[in-house]
């Protein structure tokens, strides 16, 4: 059995105002091209297939593309529903979907809901067993209690995690003895999941999705499966130095702090004795993101450098973090002045010591809906002032109060 792992595609996202359709496009022609080179015979995405709730129209157009391409290839598709996600979304069609080869976990149900069988891309018979879990929101599997602290929270929460988890992989073990009885062969059993684990990298386009409920699952709560298919950090990673337990990462970057890190999607390969392989399959860069830092002197030359990453009809992306001069108010303009005959399009304008330079290249920060409840206070406490006992209090106080909104969601 070969499985295509890969999460985080983020169908539909805005980078600082710059869409993404033509990457996007681009990677799902290559994932097409590899699932008939590798003879995949199911795709698994863990998570964060669209970045918003309201997906664009051309979004969901890829999305559209992406099944029904490979059901002319006959590929089974697993999707997985993420914390960007709108299970709403992720719902609809679900009948016409099946007629498709593809399965769709958009939020948490019954053990039963979650078992997903997927066949040999040849012969069609059962390939492996999937404990299909998406993202798990707290109201799904926890009821709020008066007078929890915010630890009580956090325990209480990984607890019905590592229950659900549980629970589904019981299951899956129940299917996996009758087929081997019936027909005598072991099916390999295979989890999902979207969340973060103890040990895992994180970049900073990564947001939060526990925030003042739960850090991080460890590991050892992962049940017993073969392989362990993640999403949620956008960085390709092993989970605790496992073989078994990995992120896919996002195939694209998301972000400046991803630009120099090769993405990829990850080869699966399993069999009655369990996990055979991992194979990862670097992605195609399609659009360069690059990061320059310097005064006003050195920078020319370090810009120079970076445009041989772009092309005059697809400039690099850039972010610029300008040293010792960063107390000058137009900086913008100076930056934009040095790049006017090079391939690169100035995205973001910084300033060493963290402020960021305003104009048209400011991220679009502003908008909230790029922003978690606790980014926005962030942002919004250090225009102030305070003492740093203030300062920390008023941080426990917001984080006791998000846990209970976030723990009480289903009362």
């Amino acid at each position: 059995m070969r499985l295509l792992h890969t999460s985080d595609w983020h169908l539909g996202q805005s980078f600082m105002n710059h869409s993404r359709e033509r990457e996007h496009t681009a990677l799902i022609d290559w994932l097409l091209e590899q699932v008939q080179v590798q003879q995949v015979d199911a795709v698994l995405i863990a998570g964060d297939i669209f970045d918003t709730g309201t997906p664009p129209s051309y979004a969901r157009a890829l999305y559209y593309r992406l099944i029904a391409e490979l059901h002319r290839l006959n590929v089974a598709l697993l999707l997985l529903g993420g914390n960007h996600d709108s299970v709403s979304v992720l719902g609809e069609s679900l009948p016409l979907l099946q007629h498709l080869q593809t399965t769709v976990i958009a939020s948490t149900g019954s053990a039963a809901q979650h078992l997903v069988t997927l066949p040999q891309r040849a012969s069609g018979q059962p390939g492996c067993i999937v404990c299909a879990l998406p993202f798990i929101r707290p109201r799904d599997v926890l009821h709020s209690q008066a007078g929890q602290s915010a630890q009580d929270k956090q325990r209480s929460l990984q607890a019905a995690i590592q229950d659900t988890y549980a629970q589904v992989y019981a299951a899956a073990q129940a299917q996996q003895a009758a087929h081997l009885q019936a027909h005598g062969v072991r099916l390999p059993i295979v989890a999902t999941g979207h969340l973060t684990t103890v040990g895992a990298s994180s970049n900073e386009s990564v947001r939060e999705i526990y925030v003042g409920a739960l850090e991080a699952f460890p590991t050892t709560a992962f049940p017993p499966a073969d392989y362990i298919a993640l999403g949620h950090i956008h960085k390709p990673q092993k989970v605790g130095g496992l073989e078994h337990i990995r992120y896919s990462g996002s195939p694209i970057a998301l972000g400046f702090d991803e630009a120099r890190q090769t993405k990829e999607v990850l080869l699966v390969e399993l069999g009655a004795d369990g996990l055979s392989s991992v194979t990862p399959l670097p992605t195609p860069v399609c659009q360069a993101l690059v990061s320059a830092s310097g005064n006003l002197a050195s920078l020319p030359a370090t810009l120079s450098a970076l445009a041989a990453q772009g092309t005059a009809e697809h400039p690099a992306w850039l972010e610029v973090t300008v040293q010792d001069d960063d107390y000058l108010p137009d900086l913008a303009p100076r930056i934009e002045a040095m790049v006017q005959d090079l391939p690169l399009e100035v995205l973001r304008v910084k300033r060493q010591r963290g402020t960021v330079t305003p104009g048209l290249w400011a991220e679009d920060a502003a908008s909230l809906h790029e922003l978690s409840p606790r980014e926005v206070f962030a942002r919004r406490l250090a225009q102030e002032t305070l003492p740093a006992e203030l300062e920390a209090a008023l941080c426990a106080r917001y984080d006791s109060l998000l846990a209970t909104l976030h723990a009480g969601g289903a009362a």
